[in-house]
């Protein structure tokens, strides 16, 4: 009796610490802070910059061209767009994104 409690226990402990071992792990190599995907956890800034606009275009500064900034903006307001069921309010976001990569660039 003693025993197979004392292997539960050891299962789950190794199973709690191999986790915590994961999690540290991909926080050492810079990758998520949790096992799935890294997510920005910021609002919206008062006015936009283009490192803001570049996140919501889900793109990098660098490198970025117009034929990529109309190829992510189609996308997203495809999946945002007001008379698709989308938010008004974050299609006028991809909108101004998009207006400020072009502008700048």
């Amino acid at each position: 009796m003693a025993t197979a409690l004392l292997v539960g226990f050891g299962i789950a402990a190794t199973a709690f610490f191999g986790r915590a071992g994961i999690v540290a792990f991909r926080r050492y190599r810079g990758g998520t802070n949790a096992i799935g995907k890294a997510f920005y956890k910021g609002g919206f800034e008062q006015k936009m910059t283009r490192r803001e606009a570049a996140l919501i275009l889900e793109t990098t500064e660098r490198g970025l061209t117009r034929e990529i900034i109309r190829k992510k903006h189609r996308q997203l307001m495809l999946l945002n767009h007001p008379d698709r069921g989308g938010s008004p309010y974050l299609a006028t976001k991809v909108n101004e994104a998009k207006e400020l990569l072009e502008k700048t660039s």
